[in-house]
């Protein structure tokens, strides 16, 4: 590719990524709030897909580590299939978390007696735990919004053989995508205990 058309490949998917990158977090949102309980669909929770999502994270955290030792040693196509595998695993946990999240009720942090309620004996026992819990959490879903326009650019740069500002702004992207993903891991051991049997 000339590095014209390279440029109208990326000005091509540039309104589809925006259009994907604002979606996404409003239709989980969204979804995340809906219960199909509440629409008289009975369903199953699904609570075994909280460990499997989790483990996902874990694995798409190897995937972006093992992706940047691959390009660091010269081996682009390992490093391509790592990357992609990396979106993947990015996509499957979306699609299991917003499965969970609409057959399931929220897990409350500190909810000891699995009631669906954090009571003031509750929190008092979880402590400073609980700001922690909540810090990371939010941390990680408003970088798991950023990181979604920033790895689809990225790629796209990458599809686009725009390797300079594909490598410039996957500096900033890793770094990011690494810590959502291992985030999601932490969250998941730090909730678990508090899931109902």
């Amino acid at each position: 590719m000339n590095n014209s058309s390279n440029q109208t490949l990326e000005q091509k998917f540039h309104k589809l990524i925006i259009a994907v990158s604002i979606i996404i977090p409003l239709v989980v949102a969204v979804l995340s709030a809906v219960k199909l309980k509440d629409f008289g669909i009975n369903v199953e929770p699904l609570s075994f897909l909280p460990p499997i999502y989790a483990t996902i994270n874990g694995l798409t955290a190897i995937l972006l580590i093992l992706g940047v030792w691959s390009i660091k040693n010269g081996k682009k196509d390992t490093h391509q299939k790592f990357m992609t595998a990396a979106i993947a695993c990015s996509v499957m946990f979306l699609v299991m978390y917003v499965a969970y999240h609409i057959t399931s009720d929220s897990t409350k942090f500190g909810d000891i007696n699995h009631d669906g309620i954090a009571d003031a004996t509750e929190i008092a026992a979880v402590g400073s735990m609980r700001s922690v819990y909540f810090f990371i959490l939010t941390t990680h879903i408003l970088l798991s919004i950023i990181i979604i326009p920033m790895v689809l650019f990225t790629y796209v740069r990458a599809l686009s053989e725009r390797f300079d500002k594909h490598k410039k702004l996957a500096r900033i992207t890793f770094p990011i995508w690494l810590y959502v993903a291992i985030t999601g891991v932490v969250v998941y051991l730090m909730i678990s205990p508090y899931y109902a049997n």
